[in-house]
């Protein structure tokens, strides 16, 4: 079965900095596009960043200079490297993939379970 773990998420203070980690696993032939999407209490879930298998980029205007996306093809995973953070950044983070799986290439777009990540002093 495949399946999104992430990792990395926290408390951290106005200002600061946080890697999030979201690793794909299970019988996997490729992954394609992967990126990090977020949700607020009471607001709806909005894209963060997306990266392709080429390593093309793509960011919300609100995260544009103080997030990165960037991923290991190798290891299948994908990381989010968030500077400056705000307390509007605050919001539970979920990595997306989608990966055609091994032997019958289906295709199948996949959501972690969530890691929250919290700003605050």
């Amino acid at each position: 079965q495949v399946q999104l773990v992430e990792s990395g998420g926290g408390l951290v203070q106005p200002g600061g900095s946080l890697t999030l980690s979201c690793a794909a696993s299970g019988s996997i032939f490729r992954v394609n596009g992967m990126g990090w999407y977020r949700q607020a209490p009471g607001k709806q879930r909005e894209l963060v960043a997306t990266i392709t298998s080429a390593g093309s980029t793509n960011y919300a205007d609100s995260v544009k200079g103080r997030f990165t996306i960037s991923r290991d093809n190798a290891k299948n995973m994908v990381y989010l490297q968030m500077n400056s953070l705000k307390p509007e950044d605050t919001a539970v983070y979920y990595c997306n993939a989608a990966i055609n799986a091994a032997y019958t290439l289906q295709y199948l777009e996949l959501w972690g379970q969530g890691t929250l990540v919290t700003v605050s002093s």
